[in-house]
């Protein structure tokens, strides 16, 4: 099972500000960990919504936003991708997340489960994605 750790954005890294080296030494500590028990799949952060653009889908037609976008509450700032074998161990990891912005910063992660390739009905399509190699379990 493939679960996506979703950090919520700041207005320190909608600004662009860097988090301090101390941060980034706790987050390299736990990401080790992950890729030392198997379970690291990707992880990285996202630069600024500033940097970004949305595209809007209205009416048939498309419609290029471009950043920065409000809420940072509701933006995201970074990813981490695991896979486990059970949720209850996508949460035992999940627990051991660091603090995303800082221990004394009140913050907010996300833990999502990936949909795979064998969640769908079997379909010409899904066959297509499949074939890619995206949307499906790697083997542990």
């Amino acid at each position: 099972m493939r679960f996506m750790i979703i950090v919520k954005a700041s207005a320190d890294s909608e600004a662009g500000i860097m988090p301090p080296e101390s941060l980034f030494a706790e987050m390299a500590a736990y990401h080790e960990q992950l890729a030392k028990a198997g379970v690291l799949l990707d992880a990285s952060g996202l630069q600024p919504t500033s940097k970004g653009w949305r595209i809007r889908y209205a009416d048939g037609k498309r419609q290029v936003i471009d950043g920065p976008f409000s809420e940072s509450k509701e933006l995201v700032a970074g990813y981490t991708i695991i896979q486990v074998r059970s949720r209850d161990e996508a949460l035992e990891w999940s627990r051991r997340f660091p603090a995303p912005h800082g221990k004394d910063v009140e913050a907010e992660i996300e833990v999502r489960p990936l949909y795979e390739l064998e969640d769908f009905d079997q379909s010409p399509a899904i066959e297509r994605f499949r074939a890619m190699g995206v949307g499906s379990e790697q083997k542990q």
